[in-house]
């Protein structure tokens, strides 16, 4: 453990901020939490701060101070999140601006740093987390915290391994209202036996009909570091296109910033990006969350692709490649049917189907008779706060940095995490293939099928390897 780390104490009246978080713990008017001197506060570096990396510094700001970021591109990255105003507090209460690097590897040879975020393209993430965890940090990553089945495998491993505080960035967990009250609900056996679940997830956005234009890394943007362990390539962009799923990308059309979710190379498109979060709270309210459950099969023949196949991989290599339009047919150890689709009457979200009714939960809202019928009181703040490993139902951030002070798991821990986020692979891997696939749950194996087995792993660019844990 880093020294910083041990001359902090906790806070002294735990208690009354127990208290605080009792009526509506989700609320974004809480006062900051943890409002120490700051001598005594954690002291965070953030690897990754593009637009969900920003957002997420942002998040913390008020909880740690920050004392450094980092982003391989200085313009979209660094120099914008410097503009939010975070950074560390001095006695004076003034901000004292982050340093900036672009080298991650400078953030973690920090010993002043304690914790870091890991808000980088998908495969990116367990490598920087490894590499975080066997320098004494302790890891927030956002989702999808893997990019293949061999990286959940080797990341929980560390995180046993190294025994610091890691959180994923799954956040619906901690939705009050919706997801942690369907998840109350599911567990009560208010819907009866579960016999159906849909996960609405929508389709990965398409390119369109025309090819992505190479073009010239910009000077300040190292295009070689970006790829990682995935195979060099040329960098693309038209800089004009300004889809709906567009988010402030200075290339439009491209590989890389937002849009790196659109290639297999670096994610699984939208079964990794929202199915990370659906089937994520599927699994986490009908207790498929633990080893050896999960699904049994699962069956990608309707599934299609904006880009010609052969043998699971994509023939045109400048264009968006994930698939757009699928319904993946699994069928889950608990005997219940799952149903990952691009589109579904009740828009996106996690609709369960039980022997005594129905009830559809996304972000906003969650509907059904179950819930037109519940009664005040039916679900205790200590309901909530089971849901929290025993601690108190909190906000993402707030339950992340209590678990660093106090011990414990986090809400959203590696371990449950990697029982939604291989399914959503196993999902990718169907759909890549087009066909059913057979998985055993305790074996962490994809049965009888060579080929779809294969998938289960990639080869990594030299130079980029994943440390031995």
């Amino acid at each position: 453990m880093p020294t910083s780390l041990n001359r902090r104490t906790f806070l002294k009246s735990s208690a009354a901020f127990a208290a605080a978080a009792t009526v509506f713990p989700f609320t974004q008017t809480m006062k900051p939490v943890w409002a120490q001197a700051p001598s005594d506060r954690l002291r965070m570096g953030c690897i990754g701060v593009g637009s969900m990396g920003r957002g997420d510094a942002q998040g913390f700001n008020h909880l740690c101070d920050i004392v450094a970021i980092c982003d391989l591109d200085e313009d979209y990255g660094l120099a914008r999140t410097l503009k939010t105003g975070i950074g560390k507090k001095n006695e004076k209460g003034e901000t004292i601006a982050p340093d900036t690097y672009k080298d991650y590897r400078k953030v973690l040879e920090r010993d002043d740093i304690d914790v870091v975020t890991v808000v980088t393209p998908d495969h990116w993430h367990v490598k920087i987390a490894v590499e975080a965890l066997q320098a004494g940090k302790h890891v927030f990553c956002q989702k999808p915290l893997t990019l293949t089945i061999e990286e959940s495998k080797i990341i929980r491993k560390a995180v046993e391994k190294y025994g610091k505080t890691f959180q994923v960035g799954t956040q619906q967990r901690s939705q009050y209202n919706e997801f942690a009250l369907a998840a109350l609900i599911v567990r009560a056996g208010m819907l009866g036996d579960i016999k159906k679940v849909v996960c609405h997830i929508d389709g990965s956005p398409t390119s369109g009909d025309t090819d992505i234009p190479k073009m010239d890394p910009p000077k300040n943007f190292d295009w070689n570091m970006y790829l990682g362990q995935a195979p060099y390539t040329d960098f693309l962009g038209d800089g004009d296109f300004l889809g709906q799923n567009n988010r402030d990308n200075r290339f439009g059309r491209t590989r890389c910033h937002y849009e790196f979710r659109w290639w297999y190379e670096y994610s699984g498109g939208k079964f990794t990006d929202w199915g990370a979060h659906h089937i994520d709270s599927a699994f986490w309210a009908m207790g498929l969350d633990k080893f050896g459950t999960g699904p049994l099969s699962i069956d990608g023949t309707n599934a299609k692709h904006p880009v010609p196949f052969k043998d699971g991989y994509p023939t045109v290599n400048n264009r968006y490649n994930t698939s757009h339009e699928f319904d993946v047919v699994l069928q889950l150890s608990n005997g219940a049917e799952m149903h990952v689709v691009s589109s579904s009457p009740d828009g996106n979200g996690v609709l369960f189907e039980g022997t005594k009714g129905r009830m559809h939960v996304s972000r906003g809202r969650c509907k059904g008779k179950v819930i037109e019928e519940l009664k005040e009181g039916t679900f205790t703040q200590e309901d909530y706060n089971g849901l929290y490993n025993g601690k108190p139902f909190e906000g993402h951030k707030e339950n992340f940095i209590r678990c660093i002070r106090e011990g414990g798991k986090p809400v959203s821990d590696v371990w449950s995490h990697v029982q939604a986020v291989n399914c959503c692979h196993l999902c990718g891997i169907a759909a890549r293939l087009n066909r059913k696939i057979n998985w055993d749950p305790q074996k962490e194996e994809i049965v009888g099928d060579a080929q779809a087995a294969s998938f289960m792993s990639r080869e990594r660019r030299k130079g980029f390897e994943i440390p031995e844990v």
